[in-house]
């Protein structure tokens, strides 16, 4: 994979004629994607057995949060679908508790059980070990700089699909 170097100007597509889908943001953020997603599922498949959707499901409810689904989604980026399904799997493997709202049946909360807390503090300590490995070699200024421009390309992308009637 080719990365632009400040020296190139490549990255900047202006003409069809110049496309490179090497130097194409949103080619270069779903490598990034699947090279980092696959590092960090290494640190809790093994030894946990965890499918990605519900990695993130226990990370987002945390120890001592109790969420709807909706915000389950809204925390994760994960579907709705794949939010529903790692909800199920993680209730029949006694890691969280979904308990039905007694005025309205349409809503639920999910919490996680004892069994749940121990799992999240087993698969948080590893998970951050392959963050530190993932920024060897960059300085703190480097991730912090890095932090900031995947917010403002984010805020941007955020931008344009409010702007948009597209729903993936």
């Amino acid at each position: 994979m080719h990365i632009p170097t400040q020296e190139s100007t490549k990255y900047l597509h202006n003409k069809a004629e110049e496309f490179d889908l090497q130097t194409f943001l949103p080619y270069l953020v779903r490598v990034f994607y699947t090279h980092v997603s696959s590092a960090v599922a290494q640190s809790y498949v093994p030894s946990f057995g965890l499918t990605p959707s519900e990695w993130r499901t226990l990370a987002v409810l945390g120890p001592s949060e109790t969420l709807s689904a909706s915000d389950i989604v809204d925390r994760s980026s994960v579907t709705r679908v794949h939010v529903s399904r790692a909800i199920k799997s993680l209730q029949k493997r006694g890691l969280i508790r979904r308990d039905i709202d007694g005025l309205d049946k349409r809503k639920a909360s999910v919490r996680m059980t004892a069994d749940g807390i121990e799992t999240y503090k087993g698969i948080i300590a590893p998970a951050l070990e392959v963050e530190q490995a993932l920024f060897k070699g960059l300085t703190e200024e480097d991730i912090l700089h890095l932090i900031s421009t995947m917010s403002k390309i984010n805020q941007n992308a955020e931008l344009i699909g409010a702007q948009s009637n597209w729903d993936p």
